[in-house]
């Protein structure tokens, strides 16, 4: 059946595509920062093509148009885009070409492909301007079409800006752009310029909600040796003043303007050429900065793209950051054990549905000091619903919760102390041996990761393998990452440090290090069947220094019970076995004080010894 919104919506944007004399359009998933999560002005994707997922790249031709996204999203776009004639590219499987490659295939001499070069990052940009080179066809970066064929598109966010008090941050901003301004003395850099949101409120101490459950605001920073320009919409922060710290403060909208004015001035030490005379050099991330931005700024000194030093520094907490996190998970944990002890005792009783139960937990939560608001949409899905990675129920698949099979919740929470994230397979009722077999594969694999020692140096790709060999030797795999970082009262997923056992070219890979957080979160998906996903955030920690190395290490900071009623002995080994039952102690120990009578008799019967 044809989807006749998403249809008009298409025939909308290839009329404006001909009034602008461009044959093909890309529209990305980011918006000016490559943010993973957007405000609603930006989600044009969504917009044209019906799929709503967090990754996603269309490319509208003027007869036929196609839609890459990642293994997450799989199930979940073949629903979206049935019925509107876009084509999905499954990302990394065989035979599927990228997006560049793609165009090699199909553009045409003297064809013109477009997209806003403002959403585009200069890593990606400079791929597609190579592919058109090759191609003989023209690029167009200049137009956002969406303004044209998007009627009614929302207009862009400018919520209160608000100051991070020292006692929670543990670093002033002052203290934080000296560690900065040291590194880019190290790399001889003279200017750093700042696009990703959470590297700049993460460095100036601020929290915003200009992105629903990211606490940030629309924002860029251009750090010297000694001046500092941060640029917000001044109409959300009135009263914010950071001179205290040497830091300026510039209205959003007036960056390009800026950078001309700040460039055209060629005495020594400020604008386009540094002390020794030499060009000025800027570094600045690839990965966020915009293509049009790389464009601005090359064209004004020399411009050097590579990964900003505040994403390491953010990434490792301090001990105020860890001290509140490690509470803040506790506070968190006892919530998700209230909810998991509701719906169990009154599934089958009352209508609970996908929705409702979200809601459910979103009020426990509610109900923990320093509650901010979630760090993402709750995922939570019954039954078959739950083999989609990132589902997301709406009123048209909303599903009842019956007594019967398995639910996958994945959420967490946004507090002053922290920022939490937790999936749990949640069994309601009977369920098949092979539920239980995967289902104790997955439970295995994330207790087995979590276990980890290893020496100082070693990146996620090292480690993936402890997490994924008992699935891989059973001949089943998962389609995304194993880890991802964790925000400090910002984005839910942080880098740059990642556990994924899949080499990718133009990334660079880092090493773990003490105080930084990670997610370890395997899980298996059978479409149309059901899906498993068990997750903790885990915090690297130093176990010991010897003649051999420095050895680190995790710590568990997620304390829920993993469903027994879905573990199969069978499909454990012993030391599976006393992992469980190791983990079980600790939730036991942690989580009762904070529970009522008859919660507490339930996790003490959920976190019972598992017997061989």
């Amino acid at each position: 059946m044809e989807n006749k919104e998403v249809l008009e919506r298409l025939g909308a944007l290839r009329e404006a595509m001909k009034e602008q004399g461009i044959d093909h359009y890309m529209i990305t998933s980011a918006d000016c920062h490559g943010s993973e999560y957007v405000h609603e002005h930006f989600r044009a994707r969504a917009y044209f093509s019906g799929f709503t997922g967090s990754n996603g790249t269309l490319l509208v031709g003027r007869e036929d148009a196609a839609l890459w996204t990642d293994g997450r999203y799989f199930l979940q776009a073949e629903e979206e885009l049935s019925g509107t004639g876009i084509e999905l590219m499954r990302m990394q499987e065989k035979g599927v070409p990228t997006i560049e490659k793609y165009l090699m295939e199909t553009l045409q001499d003297r064809e013109v492909f477009g997209f806003d070069g403002n959403c585009v990052s200069a890593k990606q940009g400079e791929k597609l301007e190579k592919a058109c080179r090759e191609r003989g066809a023209g690029i167009r970066c200049d137009r956002d079409l969406a303004d044209i064929a998007w009627k009614g598109r929302p207009a862009l966010p400018s919520e209160p800006v608000w100051e991070l008090p020292e006692e929670y941050a543990g670093e002033s901003c002052g203290d934080k752009l000296e560690e900065v301004r040291r590194v880019m003395e190290k790399e001889g850099a003279d200017y750093l310029f700042l696009s990703a949101l959470d590297d700049i409120m993460w460095l100036f101490n601020l929290r915003g909600g200009d992105i629903a459950c990211n606490p940030v605001a629309l924002s860029y920073a251009f750090i010297g040796k000694e001046s500092c320009t941060l640029f917000l919409q001044k109409k959300a922060a009135p009263d914010l003043s950071l001179e205290r710290f040497g830091v300026e403060i510039e209205e959003y909208g007036t960056l390009f303007e800026w950078i001309d004015r700040k460039f055209a001035d060629k005495d020594a030490g400020d604008g386009g050429r540094n002390n020794a005379g030499n060009p000025a050099k800027i570094t600045a991330s690839g990965a966020f900065l915009s293509y049009r931005l790389r464009q601005v700024l090359s064209g004004k000194s020399e411009l050097v793209l590579k990964e900003s030093p505040t994403e390491l520094l953010k990434a490792i907490k301090n001990g105020t950051e860890l001290s509140r996190i490690r509470e803040t998970y506790e506070r968190d944990s006892a919530a998700l054990c209230k909810f998991i002890y509701w719906l169990k005792t009154r599934v089958g009783i009352e209508e609970i549905t996908e929705l409702s139960a979200a809601d459910k937990l979103e009020g426990y939560r509610r109900q923990l000091p320093g509650f901010l608001d979630l760090s993402f949409t709750t995922i939570c899905g019954y039954a078959e619903n739950g083999a989609i990675v990132h589902y997301a129920a709406d009123e048209k698949s909303n599903r009842r919760l019956c007594a019967k099979g398995m639910v996958l919740v994945d959420s967490g929470g946004q507090y002053m102390g922290g920022t939490t994230d937790v999936t749990r397979t949640i069994v309601l009722g009977g369920i098949s041996g092979e539920e239980k077999r995967i289902f104790s594969l997955v439970a295995a694999a994330m207790l087995r990761l979590a276990e980890a020692v290893f020496p100082e140096g070693a990146t996620g790709r090292n480690l993936d393998i402890l997490a994924r060999q008992g699935l891989w030797k059973a001949h089943l795999d998962y389609k995304h990452g194993t880890g991802h970082g964790i925000g400090y009262i910002l984005n839910v997923h942080e880098g740059p440090q990642r556990i994924s056992w899949q080499y990718q070219k133009d990334a660079q890979e880092y090493a773990l290090r003490a105080g930084m957080l990670i997610s370890d979160e395997p899980g298996m998906y059978l479409a149309g069947q059901f899906g498993v996903r068990t997750e903790n955030i885990l915090e690297v920690v130093k176990e010991e220094e010897n003649e051999y190395g420095t050895f680190l290490g995790f710590r568990h900071l997620t304390w829920v019970p993993i469903d027994k009623e879905a573990l199969d002995i069978r499909f454990l080994t012993k030391e599976d076995i006393g992992r469980i039952n190791a983990y079980h102690r600790a939730v036991r120990e942690k989580i009762l004080p904070y529970l009522e009578k008859e919660e507490q008799a339930w996790l003490l019967e959920a976190t019972e010894e598992l017997r061989i």
